[in-house]
């Protein structure tokens, strides 16, 4: 859906705005869709879910999957 992948955008720049300069839409798309690997929650969590996205959450996220091997991803 294109405005979940805008809100993404949103939230990424958002991070940049803050000095977090290389975040991306993707990045934050695949910090947030981790949780739904059981099945896809409602349109208003999913959006609730990416606007609350706090900055310490995705770095905390990003640096457990820098440490995955690529088959666990």
């Amino acid at each position: 859906m294109q405005c979940i992948e805008d809100l993404c955008n949103s939230k990424a720049e958002e991070f940049r705005y803050y000095g977090y300069e290389n975040v991306t839409g993707e990045q934050v798309w695949a910090c947030v869709s981790e949780n739904y690997r059981r099945g896809w929650p409602r349109l208003n969590r999913l959006v609730n879910d990416i606007l609350s996205l706090k900055a310490t959450r995705f770095m905390n996220w990003l640096m457990v999957s820098v440490y995955k091997t690529p088959g666990e991803r």
